[in-house]
């Protein structure tokens, strides 16, 4: 049975459109998601496709139907499978004064393990006030309805004042409506310089090392440009009156855009 790796690029692959295509570096995932070919895991591949989840498409491979039922179990969150590729924990989140109690999958949570490292001062790479604003967004991200229909590049859409979510508004119900308008708030609030990183790594999952090569920037500059992004989401939520933790300086404006490649310190 597919590892959670492999569960993870079977979710991406659930995407229409989506493929993995065999490449100089393995394998790469073509989606509509991102307007970039990412590279994946070629172990991963291979597990799918010793699964049956996998079926060939032309020069590459696309989800058969076991691949697809493989993540309808995943989504749903309450089977045996979810329950051995997934370490569950139980989170409070606060939306407009009303707190309810999610059980969300911490392992597969890029974010969860950026708030589980120190840096060589022992202090969290991000706070509490960070934290909680990325797992607000996310959960918003999913109550929108958004991972199928977003529009690949969230940057250039939140710097032209275009909705996130293409299509679809007279089909939401009030709740995914409310949290796609949320949504859309938060990231013009925070503005196009981090809009495209927060859904890449709040919403999408991607990794830092898979941020730094799509977007061809220097290793761990991701996580300083993620402190900065996240501490201003976390202040348009009001969980932070100003920018806390090691990245709390103000002279960034423009990381983010498609040309800029920001430099280690």
């Amino acid at each position: 049975m597919a590892g959670r790796e492999a569960a993870r690029l079977a979710r991406r692959l659930a995407v229409a459109g989506a493929r993995v295509e065999p490449c100089s570096d393995g394998y790469g995932l073509v989606s509509p998601l991102t307007a970039r070919r990412g590279t994946v895991e070629a172990a991963s591949v291979k597990a799918l496709l010793a699964d049956g989840a996998l079926e060939a498409d032309g020069a590459g491979y696309v989800l058969s139907q076991a691949g697809r039922a493989m993540v309808r179990r995943l989504l749903a969150g309450g089977d045996h499978f979810a329950g051995q590729h997934q370490s569950r924990e139980r989170r409070t989140l606060d939306e407009d004064g009303v707190r309810a109690t999610v059980l969300v999958d911490a392992s597969e949570s890029p974010l969860a393990w950026l708030r589980s490292r120190k840096g060589r001062d022992g202090r969290p790479w991000i706070d509490d006030a960070a934290f909680s604003a990325g797992e607000r967004l996310r959960s918003d991200f999913t109550r929108g309805q958004l991972m199928p229909r977003v529009t690949s590049n969230w940057s250039a859409a939140v710097a032209s004042g275009r909705r996130g979510g293409a299509g679809g508004m007279a089909d939401l119900t009030e709740t995914a409506l409310s949290a796609r308008l949320r949504v859309e708030r938060a990231l013009t609030q925070t503005g196009p310089e981090f809009a495209g990183i927060l859904v890449d790594f709040c919403c999408f999952l991607k990794g830092i090392e898979e941020i730094e090569r799509e977007r061809d920037w220097p290793k761990r500059s991701a996580k300083l440009v993620l402190q900065l992004a996240l501490s201003a989401l976390a202040r348009h939520y009001g969980l932070a009156a100003s920018a806390q933790g090691r990245a709390s300086g103000g002279g960034v404006r423009h990381w983010g855009t498609d040309d800029f490649k920001p430099k280690a310190g």
